[in-house]
Protein backbone atom coordinates (compact mmCIF):
# COMPACT_ATOMS: atom_id res chain seq x y z
CA UNK A 1 0.00 0.00 0.00
CA UNK A 2 1.02 3.51 -1.11
CA UNK A 3 1.69 5.50 2.03
CA UNK A 4 -0.59 8.91 1.67
CA UNK A 5 -0.05 11.45 5.10
CA UNK A 6 -3.27 13.61 6.04
CA UNK A 7 -2.60 16.39 8.35
CA UNK A 8 -6.01 18.15 9.52
CA UNK A 9 -4.34 21.56 10.95
CA UNK A 10 -6.30 23.17 14.12
CA UNK A 11 -5.99 26.61 15.21
CA UNK A 12 -2.97 28.32 14.26
CA UNK A 13 -1.62 25.99 11.68
CA UNK A 14 -2.86 26.80 7.85
CA UNK A 15 0.04 26.29 5.70
CA UNK A 16 2.83 22.89 5.06
CA UNK A 17 6.47 23.77 4.93
CA UNK A 18 8.55 22.25 2.24
CA UNK A 19 6.12 21.18 0.16
CA UNK A 20 6.28 20.17 -3.51
CA UNK A 21 4.00 20.47 -6.60
CA UNK A 22 1.17 21.65 -4.36
CA UNK A 23 -2.00 22.60 -5.07
CA UNK A 24 -5.09 23.40 -3.90
CA UNK A 25 -8.11 20.98 -5.30
CA UNK A 26 -11.69 20.50 -4.11
CA UNK A 27 -12.85 17.16 -3.58
CA UNK A 28 -16.39 15.91 -3.50
CA UNK A 29 -17.94 14.22 -0.56
CA UNK A 30 -20.89 12.26 -0.40
CA UNK A 31 -21.36 13.77 3.46
CA UNK A 32 -21.23 17.93 2.23
CA UNK A 33 -18.89 20.00 2.26
CA UNK A 34 -15.67 19.50 3.81
CA UNK A 35 -13.99 22.99 5.99
CA UNK A 36 -11.83 23.87 2.67
CA UNK A 37 -10.59 22.40 -0.24
CA UNK A 38 -7.18 19.88 0.27
CA UNK A 39 -3.87 20.86 -0.55
CA UNK A 40 -2.34 18.21 -1.89
CA UNK A 41 1.60 17.63 -2.95
CA UNK A 42 5.02 16.35 -2.05
CA UNK A 43 6.89 16.90 0.83
CA UNK A 44 10.47 14.72 0.56
CA UNK A 45 9.18 12.47 -1.82
CA UNK A 46 5.78 11.48 0.27
CA UNK A 47 2.26 12.17 -0.54
CA UNK A 48 0.86 14.92 1.86
CA UNK A 49 -2.61 16.12 1.70
CA UNK A 50 -3.46 19.06 4.08
CA UNK A 51 -6.62 20.27 5.60
CA UNK A 52 -7.28 23.41 7.77
CA UNK A 53 -10.01 22.28 9.99
CA UNK A 54 -11.48 25.71 10.46
CA UNK A 55 -10.78 26.66 6.75
CA UNK A 56 -7.96 29.14 5.64
CA UNK A 57 -9.93 31.80 7.36
CA UNK A 58 -10.32 30.27 10.45
CA UNK A 59 -14.43 30.55 10.19
CA UNK A 60 -15.97 27.60 11.31
CA UNK A 61 -16.74 27.16 14.65
CA UNK A 62 -15.48 23.43 16.45
CA UNK A 63 -19.80 22.51 16.06
CA UNK A 64 -20.07 23.27 12.83
CA UNK A 65 -17.64 21.79 10.80
CA UNK A 66 -18.46 18.84 9.07
CA UNK A 67 -16.39 16.17 10.40
CA UNK A 68 -17.98 13.28 8.22
CA UNK A 69 -17.01 15.28 5.12
CA UNK A 70 -13.77 16.01 6.35
CA UNK A 71 -12.83 12.44 6.83
CA UNK A 72 -14.49 11.10 3.66
CA UNK A 73 -12.78 13.39 1.46
CA UNK A 74 -9.25 12.93 3.02
CA UNK A 75 -10.02 9.14 2.33
CA UNK A 76 -10.82 10.08 -0.88
CA UNK A 77 -7.67 11.67 -1.88
CA UNK A 78 -5.91 8.71 -0.76
CA UNK A 79 -4.78 9.15 2.80
CA UNK A 80 -3.95 6.32 4.65
CA UNK A 81 -2.49 8.26 7.80
CA UNK A 82 -4.11 10.84 9.04
CA UNK A 83 -2.14 13.35 12.44
CA UNK A 84 -4.11 15.80 13.84
CA UNK A 85 -3.01 19.03 15.09
CA UNK A 86 -4.94 21.12 17.66
CA UNK A 87 -4.79 23.58 20.23
CA UNK A 88 -5.97 22.73 23.75
CA UNK A 89 -5.98 23.59 27.68
CA UNK A 90 -4.43 21.74 30.30
CA UNK A 91 -5.60 20.06 33.48
CA UNK A 92 -2.11 19.25 34.83
CA UNK A 93 0.41 20.99 36.31
CA UNK A 94 3.38 19.41 34.71
CA UNK A 95 1.76 19.79 31.15
CA UNK A 96 2.33 23.18 30.85
CA UNK A 97 1.65 26.00 27.79
CA UNK A 98 3.44 25.30 24.85
CA UNK A 99 3.83 21.11 25.68
CA UNK A 100 2.79 19.15 23.01
CA UNK A 101 0.72 16.02 24.38
CA UNK A 102 0.51 12.64 22.43
CA UNK A 103 -3.02 11.66 23.23
CA UNK A 104 -4.12 8.10 23.64
CA UNK A 105 -7.71 8.48 25.63
CA UNK A 106 -10.59 10.33 24.16
CA UNK A 107 -13.84 11.30 26.71
CA UNK A 108 -16.22 12.39 24.78
CA UNK A 109 -18.62 15.74 25.94
CA UNK A 110 -19.78 16.58 21.98
CA UNK A 111 -23.93 16.37 21.59
CA UNK A 112 -24.52 18.60 18.32
CA UNK A 113 -22.28 16.72 15.75
CA UNK A 114 -23.35 13.83 13.26
CA UNK A 115 -20.79 10.88 14.82
CA UNK A 116 -20.96 7.71 12.44
CA UNK A 117 -21.01 6.98 8.95
CA UNK A 118 -23.42 4.02 9.27
CA UNK A 119 -26.55 6.16 10.27
CA UNK A 120 -29.05 4.95 7.63
CA UNK A 121 -29.94 1.37 6.92
CA UNK A 122 -26.44 -0.01 7.50
CA UNK A 123 -25.22 -0.92 10.98
CA UNK A 124 -21.71 -1.16 12.22
CA UNK A 125 -20.02 -1.16 15.24
CA UNK A 126 -16.19 -0.67 15.66
CA UNK A 127 -14.13 -0.35 18.14
CA UNK A 128 -12.45 2.64 19.74
CA UNK A 129 -11.10 1.28 23.04
CA UNK A 130 -7.52 2.24 21.82
CA UNK A 131 -9.01 5.47 19.54
CA UNK A 132 -5.30 6.64 18.03
CA UNK A 133 -2.73 4.32 16.26
CA UNK A 134 -0.08 3.52 18.11
CA UNK A 135 2.33 2.93 15.95
CA UNK A 136 1.91 6.63 14.26
CA UNK A 137 1.97 7.68 17.76
CA UNK A 138 5.55 6.11 18.59
CA UNK A 139 6.87 7.67 15.00
CA UNK A 140 5.33 11.16 16.33
CA UNK A 141 7.28 10.58 19.81
CA UNK A 142 10.79 9.42 17.76
CA UNK A 143 9.96 12.90 15.75
CA UNK A 144 10.35 14.92 18.68
CA UNK A 145 13.01 13.51 20.29
CA UNK A 146 14.70 15.59 17.85
CA UNK A 147 13.20 18.92 18.91
CA UNK A 148 13.48 21.46 21.78
CA UNK A 149 10.33 20.73 23.03
CA UNK A 150 8.81 19.30 25.90
CA UNK A 151 6.48 16.52 24.08
CA UNK A 152 4.02 14.15 26.94
CA UNK A 153 3.54 10.51 25.31
CA UNK A 154 -0.09 9.44 26.42
CA UNK A 155 -3.07 11.92 27.89
CA UNK A 156 -6.47 12.03 27.95
CA UNK A 157 -8.04 14.71 26.02
CA UNK A 158 -11.80 15.46 26.88
CA UNK A 159 -13.65 16.79 24.12
CA UNK A 160 -16.69 19.22 25.02
CA UNK A 161 -19.11 21.14 22.50
CA UNK A 162 -17.90 25.03 22.63
CA UNK A 163 -17.54 27.19 21.04
CA UNK A 164 -17.23 29.03 25.18
CA UNK A 165 -14.62 27.48 27.34
CA UNK A 166 -15.58 25.68 30.28
CA UNK A 167 -17.10 26.84 33.55
CA UNK A 168 -14.95 26.49 37.00
CA UNK A 169 -17.04 23.66 38.18
CA UNK A 170 -16.87 22.04 34.68
CA UNK A 171 -12.97 22.34 34.47
CA UNK A 172 -12.89 20.97 38.23
CA UNK A 173 -15.04 18.10 37.36
CA UNK A 174 -13.28 16.96 33.89
CA UNK A 175 -9.60 17.50 36.56
CA UNK A 176 -11.24 14.91 38.93
CA UNK A 177 -11.99 12.93 35.96
CA UNK A 178 -8.33 12.15 35.28
CA UNK A 179 -8.66 14.06 32.00
CA UNK A 180 -5.75 15.45 30.81
CA UNK A 181 -6.24 18.69 28.10
CA UNK A 182 -9.43 19.72 27.10
CA UNK A 183 -10.56 20.81 23.53
CA UNK A 184 -13.58 21.46 21.03
CA UNK A 185 -12.13 19.55 17.99
CA UNK A 186 -11.28 15.99 18.00
CA UNK A 187 -14.41 14.59 18.75
CA UNK A 188 -15.92 12.96 16.75
CA UNK A 189 -13.12 13.21 14.46
CA UNK A 190 -11.42 10.26 15.71
CA UNK A 191 -14.33 8.00 15.70
CA UNK A 192 -15.15 8.73 12.57
CA UNK A 193 -11.06 8.31 11.12
CA UNK A 194 -11.49 4.85 13.01
CA UNK A 195 -14.28 4.21 10.72
CA UNK A 196 -12.73 4.68 7.94
CA UNK A 197 -10.15 2.66 8.64
CA UNK A 198 -7.38 5.15 8.84
CA UNK A 199 -4.54 5.14 11.29
CA UNK A 200 -5.15 8.19 13.41
CA UNK A 201 -3.04 10.62 15.64
CA UNK A 202 -3.40 13.61 17.64
CA UNK A 203 -1.16 16.34 18.48
CA UNK A 204 -2.66 18.20 21.10
CA UNK A 205 -0.86 21.79 21.73
CA UNK A 206 -1.30 23.49 25.10
CA UNK A 207 -2.14 27.17 25.32
CA UNK A 208 -3.46 27.57 28.77
CA UNK A 209 -4.57 25.82 31.73
CA UNK A 210 -8.16 25.80 31.46
CA UNK A 211 -9.78 27.76 34.55
CA UNK A 212 -8.76 25.40 37.10
CA UNK A 213 -5.21 26.57 38.20
CA UNK A 214 -5.57 29.17 40.82
CA UNK A 215 -2.69 30.69 39.68
CA UNK A 216 -3.82 31.60 36.38
CA UNK A 217 -7.59 31.90 36.45
CA UNK A 218 -9.98 31.84 33.52
CA UNK A 219 -9.10 31.19 30.29
CA UNK A 220 -7.18 34.61 28.62
CA UNK A 221 -7.63 34.51 24.66
CA UNK A 222 -5.10 37.17 24.38
CA UNK A 223 -2.64 34.74 25.65
CA UNK A 224 -3.79 32.02 23.73
CA UNK A 225 -3.43 33.67 20.41
CA UNK A 226 0.36 34.61 21.79
CA UNK A 227 1.22 30.97 22.89
CA UNK A 228 -0.51 29.39 19.21
CA UNK A 229 2.65 30.89 17.09
CA UNK A 230 5.19 29.28 18.75
CA UNK A 231 3.29 26.16 18.94
CA UNK A 232 2.33 26.51 15.22
CA UNK A 233 5.82 27.13 14.39
CA UNK A 234 6.75 23.39 16.63
CA UNK A 235 4.02 21.76 14.88
CA UNK A 236 5.26 22.42 11.09
CA UNK A 237 9.05 21.49 12.55
CA UNK A 238 7.27 17.91 13.81
CA UNK A 239 5.71 17.39 10.51
CA UNK A 240 8.85 17.67 8.53
CA UNK A 241 10.57 15.44 11.13
CA UNK A 242 7.86 12.61 10.86
CA UNK A 243 7.70 12.76 7.44
CA UNK A 244 10.84 10.78 6.61
CA UNK A 245 10.05 8.57 9.89
CA UNK A 246 6.60 7.82 7.75
CA UNK A 247 7.91 7.09 4.56
CA UNK A 248 10.46 4.73 5.56
CA UNK A 249 9.10 2.50 8.11
CA UNK A 250 7.99 -0.60 6.43
CA UNK A 251 6.41 -1.69 9.65
CA UNK A 252 3.34 0.71 9.31
CA UNK A 253 0.96 -1.06 6.87
CA UNK A 254 -0.75 -3.58 7.42
CA UNK A 255 -0.82 -1.50 10.44
CA UNK A 256 -0.33 -3.32 13.64
CA UNK A 257 -3.12 -2.09 16.00
CA UNK A 258 -5.82 -3.31 12.82
CA UNK A 259 -6.25 0.52 12.02
CA UNK A 260 -6.55 -0.04 8.27
CA UNK A 261 -8.90 -3.19 8.80
CA UNK A 262 -11.42 -1.69 11.88
CA UNK A 263 -14.32 -2.67 9.51
CA UNK A 264 -13.06 -6.00 9.35
CA UNK A 265 -16.32 -7.08 11.63
CA UNK A 266 -17.82 -4.74 12.06
CA UNK A 267 -20.97 -4.34 9.55
CA UNK A 268 -23.88 -5.84 11.00
CA UNK A 269 -26.23 -5.08 8.50
CA UNK A 270 -26.20 -7.66 5.86
CA UNK A 271 -25.04 -6.52 2.56
CA UNK A 272 -27.47 -7.95 0.25
CA UNK A 273 -30.20 -5.45 1.96
CA UNK A 274 -27.78 -2.57 1.22
CA UNK A 275 -29.22 0.12 -1.11
CA UNK A 276 -27.10 0.74 -4.26
CA UNK A 277 -27.34 4.42 -3.89
CA UNK A 278 -25.90 3.55 0.03
CA UNK A 279 -23.11 1.48 -1.19
CA UNK A 280 -22.12 4.64 -3.65
CA UNK A 281 -21.96 6.85 -0.84
CA UNK A 282 -20.06 4.80 1.74
CA UNK A 283 -17.67 3.59 -1.49
CA UNK A 284 -14.86 5.60 0.11
CA UNK A 285 -14.89 3.96 3.84
CA UNK A 286 -16.13 0.94 3.88
CA UNK A 287 -15.98 0.58 -0.21
CA UNK A 288 -13.92 -2.83 0.24
CA UNK A 289 -16.35 -4.47 1.95
CA UNK A 290 -19.88 -3.28 -0.01
CA UNK A 291 -18.59 -4.61 -3.23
Amino acid sequence: MTKVLGIIGGSGLYQIDGMENEQWISVESSYGQPSDQLLIGDVEGLKVVFLPRHGRNHNISPSKINYRANIDALKRAGVTDLLSISACGSFREHMAPRDFVIVDQFIDRTFAREKSFFDESLVAHVSVAHPTCGGLSDLLMTASDQMDITVHKGGTYLAMEGPQFSTLAESLMYRSWGCDVIGMTNMPEAKLAREAELCYATVAMITDFDSWHPDHGEVDIMEIRKTLGNNSDNARSLIKKIIPLLKNDPARHPCQQGCDHALEYALITDGKNIDPNLKNKLSAIAGRLLK
